[in-house]
């Protein structure tokens, strides 16, 4: 019955958004491919159909590069193929990098995930693995960026041989909440009593309500995007590309809000899993030395996994998006990373 109810809800949200919020799927492919046309290197772009009969939208660079292992890029929430357009070129210039959409955001399919935190991420996984047998990828070094990163450790457990090296990227949802009250940063009353307003809807529910001026809000609450791409976009471009991957129908971010309890913590801790990771397929973790994700995480892996390699490194004057912010430098140790193996 909740089912039948959130189809519902899903259906008439999907009626209303047009006419309120000034975004469709189309205008989000035009600002993704204008965002693409920086890519130097040869790009394919194309949608992946799955034995579920979803699809992945997903973006392939250098792809007759074969003698090495390729790389499969996983965007965090919120995020798309486009955010990485600082980093394809660097990346592939030895070997095939992948980078898709997840499932639910930006533009693959919107399905409906199930509300239980465990059957969500289940989703997510398979979607990955389904998505990786059709495109006949036998070995990949995968890396993902906070709730991709999240997503990559869960699949690594799963399917451990298809992995050559995990590459964690300020991945979000490692550390368990902490059950000292004295351990947790207590936020003002007024944070408190909107956050309690907030958790009943999805996370970026604000954008589509905003209607007309959703686009202002994400130039408003996020200048240090435009920053970030400032050398490639003069305008808003990138502000629009975020706008328009979040102000659909929302799918993935209702996911994500499955797998997350208050104040943005995992239900799930990928910490109290890590270890379920085989020994023999190293990991590196990849920082912003000035980011909100607690860094401990890393140190914490590495004690959970004595025998096995694991390193962390902390990109200097960097945030969250350790990507965009340092773009060179991220490059740099990722690619080190990737040669290691060949």
């Amino acid at each position: 019955m909740a089912d039948e109810q959130e189809q519902q809800s899903q259906g008439w949200l999907t009626d209303w958004l047009p006419s309120w919020c000034p975004t469709s799927m189309s205008q989000l492919k035009a600002t993704e491919a204008k965002i693409l046309r920086c890519i130097q290197n040869t790009l394919l772009s194309y949608y992946v159909s799955l034995p579920s009969r979803n699809k992945i939208w997903t973006v392939t660079v250098n792809p007759d590069c074969h003698a090495k292992t390729p790389l499969v890029m996983v965007h965090g929430f919120g995020g798309g193929v486009g955010l990485w357009v600082q980093n394809l070129d660097a990346l592939s210039m030895h070997r095939t990098v992948y980078a898709f959409d997840l499932l639910g955001f930006g533009r693959s399919s919107r399905p409906l995930f199930s509300r239980d935190a465990e059957q969500a991420e289940e989703e997510f996984v398979q979607s990955i693995e389904e998505w990786r047998d059709v495109m006949g990828i036998n070995k990949m070094i995968l890396l993902g960026h906070s709730l991709g990163g999240f997503l990559a450790a869960s699949y690594s457990t799963k399917y451990p041989d298809r992995v050559k090296h995990l590459i964690l990227v300020d991945p979000w949802g490692f550390p368990e909440r902490p059950t000292d009250p004295t351990q947790v940063r207590s936020p003002p009353r007024w944070a408190k009593a909107l956050m309690t307003v907030l958790g009943q809807f999805n996370p970026l529910a604000v954008l589509r309500v905003a209607g007309p001026w959703g686009p202002g809000l994400v130039q408003k609450f996020r200048p240090d995007f435009k920053r970030k791409f400032a050398h490639l976009f003069e305008d808003d471009t990138i502000a629009e590309y975020i706008y328009h991957c979040n102000a659909q129908t929302p799918s993935g971010e209702s996911a994500f809000k499955s797998l997350t309890e208050s104040f943005g913590w995992a239900k799930r801790p990928m910490l109290s899993r890590i270890h379920l990771i085989r020994k023999e397929l190293p990991i590196t973790l990849i920082y912003g030395a000035y980011s909100w994700i607690d860094t401990n995480s890393g140190e914490e892996v590495k004690k959970q996994r004595p025998y096995s390699y694991v390193r962390t490194i902390a990109i200097d004057d960097a945030s969250h998006h350790v990507y965009a912010d340092q773009p060179q430098e991220f490059n740099a140790v990722v690619e080190e990373v990737c040669s290691s193996l060949d």
